[in-house]
Order: structure tokens, then sequence, then C-alpha cells
């Protein structure tokens, strides 16, 4: 019976993550800004999730998405990952920025650390802050 509950826990566990068919999991979230502007439909959104242990060292991008900005705040996001790069020990990131006509316009300006062991909150919210 114990390990009949054990199963049963372990299943309701798993299924509250999001994983892919080739076992990535998956972090999802939205972008917004404060300020009470629309964005130019010429707009578009980099979402990122990196590794960011190494103080003297670049950001390792685990997943990354980019793409025109369809809509306006807030932005939707979807990242993946593969949970057997995840390193114990590893800080990890998710980081944005909105550009218009290559010019930067928005970008994180605070650390949004996640986990990475399934109990982040999701949606994951990113706020962006204004580079002008």
């Amino acid at each position: 019976m114990k390990k009949l509950s054990l199963l049963a826990a372990a299943t309701l566990l798993s299924a509250c993550q999001s994983t892919s068919p080739a076992g990535k999991v998956s972090l999802d979230g939205e972008v917004f800004y404060l300020q009470r502007i629309a964005l130019p439909p010429s707009a578009t959104l980099s979402v990122s999730l990196q590794d960011v242990s190494l103080a003297d060292a670049p950001a390792i991008v685990l997943d990354e998405q980019k793409g025109p900005v369809k809509g306006q705040v807030p932005l939707p996001f979807h990242l993946s990952y593969d949970p057997a790069q995840i390193k114990p020990g590893h800080r990890y990131s998710v980081s944005a920025r909105i550009e218009v006509n290559g010019e930067l316009m928005f970008i994180t300006t605070e650390n949004h650390a996640v986990q990475l062991d399934g109990k982040d909150p999701q949606p994951l919210k990113i706020r962006v802050d204004s580079a002008r």
C-alpha cells in the first residue's frame, strides 16, 4: 500500500511539470512593462534562459525565444530545456529585451532567478524597464 501511495504521489508531481515528448521541461511566462505606451508593429521580443553561475564568464544560454511581438503587453513566452543540462549548485535566470528596428527599447534590469526544480511559479512574470 505504501508503494502504491508513493507511486501515485510521484505520478501527480510529474503531471504538474510541463514536459514535451523529447523529455524537455518548459517554462512559460509573460513579459511586461509599467509604462503606458503601445509597442510599434516592428517590435521584437527576445527571452532567454541562462546559466549565470560564473561571474567572470558569459552566461550560457539554455534556450531562447526570439521573434516579432504579437499584440501588446503582457507578451507570452515559452522556453524549453533538457533537465540533464541542469547542474547542482548552478544559478539560472530568465532575461528579456524588446527592440524596435534594432534599437533597444526595454530590458530586464533585475535578476529573475529560477530554480528549475519543477517548483518555479508559472507563468513567470518578467518585468522589463525602459532603456531610454
